[in-house]
């Protein structure tokens, strides 16, 4: 009634032992995840000096940065001059932006059990809601 196969299957296993593509570990996916969340705050924290330069973001850029390259195997972040930053930009919707992105860097930095970059982006989390408040309060 049924004939029987006669073929190799078309579907792999893992005995097969051969892949077309490169696999990665949970950790290489979490710190691929956790560099590109660090490098966007980054993005948001240089937006911030062009447009109120000061040194406690001066610092924050520089320890995100060393974040950043250490989570890239070395290789230095790629940076938006002090100067780019477009003039119509408004801080309150870039300290929103860049609490929300250090918010899920806490979240992977955690998962990770990355106790430096949970650091790092907890303090930026802290900065950036304090330097909402007057704002926030101010527009009720």
């Amino acid at each position: 009634m049924y004939e029987p196969i006669r073929g190799k299957s078309v579907h792999s296993t893992v005995a097969d032992g051969t892949s077309d593509f490169p696999h990665r570990s949970r950790e290489e996916e979490l710190d691929i995840q956790l560099a590109g969340h660090l490098a966007a705050l980054l993005a948001a924290t240089d937006e911030l000096r062009a447009l109120a330069p000061s040194d406690e973001l001066d610092t924050a850029a520089g320890r995100l940065a060393g974040q950043v390259a250490r989570l890239r195997g070395g290789h230095a972040p790629a940076r938006l001059p002090v100067t780019a930053a477009p003039p119509t930009s408004h801080l309150a919707a870039l300290h929103r932006r860049a609490h929300t992105l250090a918010g899920r860097a806490l979240v992977v930095a955690a998962s990770r059990a990355d106790t430096a970059a949970a650091i790092l982006a907890a303090e930026r989390m802290d900065a950036h809601a304090a330097a909402l408040e007057p704002r926030e309060l101010a527009s009720r």
